[in-house]
């Protein structure tokens, strides 16, 4: 029994020795080539909410959850269109008071 459980264990490590250092000159897993963002942010013009929504990003083999990637881009989606639509709001009330503001300074010299 002892030298069926010597011989067992000589030929485990020399298995697992050939698998650590390898058997030929090809590797394990090929090299690919990292996937690229078809249409990537645009770099011309500041991004809004439908440039944001058409972005799908690559998915890698140790990659994301999409599911949680397109919520955090949804939500980043809305905010923006928000924050959009209060500095409109913000520039029309600053374009309203100029036009509107008040009396004019007296051009007189002091009395």
């Amino acid at each position: 029994m002892f030298w069926f459980l010597l011989i067992a264990m000589v030929v485990v490590v020399a298995a697992v020795t050939l698998a650590v250092v390898g058997g030929g000159d090809s590797e394990v897993l090929p090299e690919v080539a990292p996937e690229q963002l078809v249409d990537p942010l645009p770099a011309t013009r500041p991004v809004d909410r439908a440039d944001i929504e058409a972005l799908r990003l690559p998915v890698a083999a140790r990659g994301y959850r999409m599911a949680d990637v397109d919520d955090v881009l949804g939500r980043l989606g809305a905010e923006i269109e928000e924050r959009d639509a209060r500095i409109a709001e913000l520039r029309a009330a600053l374009a309203g008071g100029r036009d509107d503001s008040g009396p004019s300074p007296r051009k007189d010299g002091p009395q």
